[in-house]
């Protein structure tokens, strides 16, 4: 099986993401504050590698049979953006962290790892393959990794940034998905209006439409 162009898009993302994990930059700054808040760079580069890590864990898992939901509905579903105290980003701090804890080199080897694996399981998996994840939530496989594309390309730029390095070109097919996905969100939150008036009438964006994570 050909590996499909959502996939193509997470690979060559994870790759990228590896690539700027291994600058020496980096390492130098790896106790340091991050470009977000309560972040440190090396918790945010554990939250960065996470972001693929849950792919293989949801794939090693029976396949569930419920409806799929789609991306933005996924995103509405799982994540609360109003509190960066609530225990559900306290946790997704803490996971970070763990994931940081092993050390720089063990977290390259563990990504680098999960790349080479994920690239074989891709051209295998089938179009309709679902996956259960946070919550109980069940989305397609390539659903669920435009999820994934969209965590790499912000979190990539936020690493980027924090450690002063420019921000790595990242695919256009991956860009493509991410905008697309968020401006999805916006316009399941928020209406398709609130939209409009955010993307050419910013006066009248009273519900900030666009900030959607």
């Amino acid at each position: 099986m050909v590996v499909n162009q959502v996939r193509a898009a997470l690979l060559a993302c994870a790759d990228t993401s590896i690539q700027l994990i291994r600058t020496p930059r980096l390492r130098e700054l790896w106790e340091k504050p991050s470009v977000l808040e309560h972040w440190s760079v090396s918790g945010l580069t554990g939250h960065l590698a996470r972001a693929f890590t849950t792919i293989e864990e949801y794939l090693d898992t029976p396949e569930p049979t419920g409806a799929p939901i789609g991306p933005a509905a996924y995103y509405a579903a799982a994540l609360d953006n109003s509190d960066l105290h609530s225990d559900l980003h306290n946790t997704i701090r803490r996971r970070g962290d763990e994931m940081a804890a092993q050390g720089l080199d063990s977290l390259i080897a563990h990504q680098e790892g999960l790349t080479a694996r994920l690239r074989s399981r891709f051209a295998e998996e089938p179009a309709d393959r679902k996956v259960g994840v946070f919550k109980g939530l069940v989305l397609l496989l390539d659903d669920y990794l435009i999820t994934r594309i969209v965590e790499l390309c912000t979190h990539i730029d936020d690493l980027a940034v924090s450690v002063g390095e420019p921000t790595p070109e990242m695919p256009p097919e991956a860009l493509d998905l991410t905008i697309g996905a968020l401006v999805d969100l916006g316009r399941h939150r928020h209406g398709d209006l609130a939209v409009l008036r955010a993307l050419v009438r910013r006066e009248r964006d009273d519900v900030n439409a666009l900030r959607v994570l």
